[in-house]
């Protein structure tokens, strides 16, 4: 499984984006992707991730009320909508998925991920 994140760009504070991280190979039944994020000189962070088939989500407290998770089964896509963006969500985004059903708790653990995409760089400026 390979995995491409793309929609990353400038943007100014307030503004909105949407990255996308879409699936090569197989369409799996059950899985979840979660997206992560590290500033400069930063630890990586959990953003949001989605779980199927349930469609369960997971949101990091920092990002709740502006960013949506979603997938498109048909696609194989999973994306991130991103509203109201603030200069301190600047930071290179990754999506991450895993083929397994993990439990919600462990969504936000970057350990959860089997397979990573390249990162996509979200700039936001003031």
């Amino acid at each position: 499984v390979q995995l491409q994140a793309s929609g990353g760009g400038m943007v100014q504070d307030g503004g909105s984006l949407r990255l996308s991280c879409a699936a090569s190979g197989r369409t799996f039944s059950k899985g979840a992707v979660g997206w992560f994020r590290q500033a400069p000189g930063k630890e990586r962070a959990f953003v949001q991730a989605i779980r199927w088939p349930d469609h369960s989500t997971y949101t990091a407290d920092s990002v709740k009320g502006r960013f949506t998770i979603s997938r498109d089964n048909g696609k194989n896509t999973v994306y991130l909508y991103m509203n109201n963006l603030q200069p301190d969500d600047t930071a290179v985004y990754y999506c991450a998925g895993t083929v397994s059903r993990p439990i919600t708790s462990m969504l936000p653990n970057p350990s959860t991920y089997d397979y990573w995409g390249q990162g996509t760089l979200v700039t936001v400026s003031s």
